[in-house]
């Protein structure tokens, strides 16, 4: 597929978190080229609190674009939120293509003054509602080939960057990040048999999360073609995200992708970094801080690396 010929005719997707920020970018490009658009979002605060249809008003940007799209109000954790947002994709257009699992909140704090409920809520939305998600496409997809219909299956979850690297009085939310990260791997592995991609993407830029967290800050900068370029918009990972979603990436799956300000990083994820050898003996408790201390921590330092500056979310 050539860069002129690129397109997502017909393409049924559903972004959750569509509203604003991230989502919102999402949805956006997705329509831009061609996809029907599903923009699921409670309209909720950044806590994951009350209710609005703010997905009314990303629909209608879409369709004074000359793109067709249709809002949902769903909660994603909860399961017949999830199909009832299929079916109406269904009801719409037939089928569906794509899922953009982006819907999150966040309840920042000490872990000693954290609540369970606020461990559980933020799991919820972030962790259980992208399986949600993924699950009722697995189902939607399988249905579709006991039909007779070949499906074409893409699943792009959002990670963060503290999902990968930790970071304080956000044990909920780091906890939630990286469960995606196994989730998206898991079933690359498991889907990849029925030529379903499942992808990851680390998406950054100023959206309520981060500011609401006093993380992120920037301003506009001018493009190398003389316009205006902002670094910190949270729509620069759209771009990647219509690729995953297109015919063209169809051969990628179980990748995590940084995008940052004009930067991709295609992570590479855990590996053995130092390895100590036992010799064919088991451990001895006594000695094993020399020999840690000599052979793997005698020139590591702790931190994200400089070629990866830590990223605000």
């Amino acid at each position: 597929m050539s860069q002129s010929a690129f397109n997502l005719d017909g393409l049924v997707a559903i972004v959750t978190g569509g509203a604003r920020g991230v989502g919102r970018g999402h949805a956006r490009e997705l329509a831009r080229w061609g996809a029907h658009v599903v923009v699921n979002d409670l309209g909720a605060a950044v806590d994951g609190t009350g209710r609005s249809a703010e997905a009314d008003a990303v629909v209608a940007e879409i369709v004074a674009d000359g793109g067709t799209a249709i809002a949902d109000y769903g909660d994603v954790s909860r399961e017949e939120d999830v199909d009832a947002m299929f079916e109406r994709a269904v009801a719409a257009w037939g089928r569906v293509d794509i899922v953009v699992n982006n819907a999150g909140i966040i309840r920042d704090g000490p872990i000693a003054d954290m609540s369970v409920e606020d461990f559980d809520d933020v799991l919820a939305v972030h962790a259980r509602g992208s399986w949600l998600t993924c699950r009722a496409a697995a189902r939607h997809w399988r249905r579709r080939v006991a039909e007779g219909h070949s499906p074409y299956g893409r699943l792009i979850n959002t990670t963060s960057g503290v999902g990968m690297g930790g970071n304080v009085n956000e044990s909920n939310y780091c906890a939630a990040k990286a469960s995606i990260l196994g989730l998206t791997l898991a079933l690359h592995m498991e889907l990849a048999g029925d030529g379903i991609t499942c992808n990851a993407i680390g998406p950054s830029g100023n959206t309520r999360l981060s500011l609401s967290a006093g993380t992120s800050t920037g301003n506009a900068l001018i493009d190398g073609d003389g316009s205006t370029w902002d670094p910190f918009d949270p729509s620069n990972s759209s771009p990647v995200v219509a690729w995953l979603a297109s015919p063209e990436a169809s051969h990628v799956s179980g990748q995590v992708f940084r995008v940052y300000g004009d930067r991709i990083a295609v992570m590479g994820g855990w590996h053995e970094d130092r390895v100590l050898e036992g010799n064919r003996k088991r451990w001895d408790a006594s000695g094993l801080g020399r020999q840690l201390a000599t052979q793997a921590f005698s020139s590591w330092s702790p931190g994200w690396p400089d070629s990866l500056a830590r990223p605000s979310r």
